[in-house]
């Protein structure tokens, strides 16, 4: 059977996942490799959530994305035989000013990309490295980029620009905004399932972390501006800081700028707060104990609540709340405090329901609806994809794997129990 592959190229892994292209979209697999440049390993589940066997699988030296893209289609052939790829979906995360939607990839449109690596050059390279890769390995594939950025390009004019003189909008500072492909799977879901909540706030909280403001469905506002390093304070980046304290640190404490963008992006958040860890799940198991762990989770919290504030103003008042993304679909203890803090806008919270991960977590008595929803980045890149090669079949959602929880169980349904990640 026809399918398309995801593509997920980041600084130190692949993600990817496949699905098949027949009369709708289904999940056949997905899967990453990680640690790329050190000690890579691999992984891989089924439809069912099952994990399947890396039979075949080496654990070589360092890889690059080329190699690793090598190891898992000769993973996927042993694994399936009969799956025919015919497609690739790739997530880029820049799309710049050209485009606002996904688009078939050809060399010249590649040369463009890779134009934009200087604007955001912790993800760029990569996305376009494997790109590229991939079109020398298996020419007769038609590619697609997706587009973190796309997303954001119908924002209010007043929102993608900064009080810059005009040199420098057309030399490239302009508000661009990312994680889009999470955002538009979580508008799309909103439009379908509660499309009387027209002014939303929602939250992708992982190593990367944003916040975007929706009206009927729409960014209006999000909190990465101009590339992935400002807005909510992330894993080991630091989000929002002073320009001039950036300025003041190149020009009078001797930094490189090297070695500053190396301390903002690789040693700064939850890491440089606490000391101890980039992940959330370590930080909860010692905030009792340790300080700093508790103080970085303190910053993390209130860093979110501050731009749900300012996105209520933004919006004229807020009807839902929406987490995502690792820390969101599974932080019970950021959840409640990010709730306990916004309780002056009328949320009250389930607290079992929030314990359980469940789609719902705000009480019957909530003013706002406050919500859970699994995101879905290849999915919505696979939609894409199959727009784009397959024009005459019929539109819609991915099935979703058999093991994913339902997005709204009806109300007698018990609370899903989801894992840790």
């Amino acid at each position: 059977m026809a399918a398309v592959m995801c593509i997920n190229a980041g600084s130190t892994s692949l993600k990817f996942a496949v699905y098949h292209l027949g009369s709708e979209l289904t999940l056949c697999c997905s899967g990453q490799v990680q640690d790329l440049l050190a000690h890579p390993t691999f992984e891989a589940r089924g439809a069912d959530g099952q994990a399947l066997h890396p039979a075949g699988w080496t654990d070589p030296a360092p890889l690059d994305h080329a190699q690793a893209l090598q190891q898992v289609l000769g993973w996927l052939q042993r694994q399936f035989p009969t799956l025919e790829i015919t497609a690739a979906a790739h997530r880029m995360v820049h799309g710049g000013a050209r485009f606002d939607a996904p688009v078939v990839l050809d060399e010249a449109v590649l040369d463009y990309l890779e134009g934009l690596c200087p604007l955001e050059p912790s993800h760029q390279p990569m996305n376009v490295g494997a790109a590229r890769a991939l079109m020398q390995a298996h020419p007769q594939w038609r590619q697609i980029a997706c587009f973190d950025t796309a997303f954001h390009r119908h924002m209010p004019a007043v929102a993608q620009q900064y009080a810059v003189a005009p040199a420098l909008q057309a030399a490239g500072l302009r508000h661009w905004g990312f994680h889009g492909i999470s955002y538009e799977y979580l508008s799309q879901q909103l439009q379908q399932h509660w499309p009387q909540e027209r002014r939303v706030v929602a939250l992708h909280l992982g190593g990367g972390a944003s916040a975007c403001a929706l009206l009927d469905g729409q960014s209006v506002d999000t909190s990465m501006g101009f590339g992935a390093l400002s807005g909510l304070p992330m894993a080991t980046r630091c989000g929002d800081v002073p320009v001039e304290g950036v300025l003041y640190l190149l020009h009078h404490q001797r930094f490189t700028l090297d070695a500053l963008s190396d301390l903002l992006f690789k040693q700064s958040g939850l890491l440089g707060v606490s000391g101890l860890s980039s992940d959330l799940r370590v930080l909860e198991a010692h905030c009792a104990s340790h300080a700093a762990s508790r103080q970085a989770i303190d910053a993390f919290v209130y860093a979110v609540c501050k731009y749900v504030g300012a996105y209520a103003a933004v919006l004229g008042g807020l009807d839902a709340l929406v987490f995502s993304a690792g820390i969101g679909e599974h932080s019970a203890l950021v959840r409640a405090e990010v709730c306990q803090r916004l309780g002056w806008l009328g949320i009250e919270l389930d607290d079992a329901a929030n314990q359980h991960n469940a789609p719902c977590i705000s009480a019957p008595s909530s003013r706002i609806a406050v919500r859970v929803i699994p995101t879905d980045e290849d999915g919505m890149m696979a939609v894409h994809a199959r727009r784009l090669l397959m024009p005459d079949a019929t539109p819609g959602q991915p099935r979703p794997a058999a093991a994913s929880p339902p997005l709204a169980p009806p109300p007698s349904a018990a609370p899903q129990e989801a894992p840790h990640a």
